[in-house]
């Protein structure tokens, strides 16, 4: 069962890293980078570090809305 574990967080670490690289809108890519850190995720809590899972858990949703602030479009002639 572990090894499925294992498997399955490199797939999903993969294909988010892959779709990340290929994507060009930023939006876009804040859903491939979930895709990647649910993979990290994954590696982490399979190997015992529980409190790292957290910390990740928890700076991933603070980061995504900074991301969003600077990827907002502002209107025509402000700046």
């Amino acid at each position: 069962m572990t090894e499925l574990f294992a498997i399955l967080a490199a797939l999903l670490a993969l294909i988010g890293g892959i779709a990340t690289l290929l994507v060009r809108n930023p939006f876009d890519k804040l859903i491939t980078l979930g895709i990647l850190v649910s993979g990290i995720i994954i590696f982490t809590v399979s190997r015992g570090y529980l409190d790292v899972a957290i910390v990740i858990s928890l700076m991933m949703p603070i980061g995504t809305i900074f991301i969003l602030l600077l990827c907002r479009k502002t209107p025509e002639g402000q700046q």
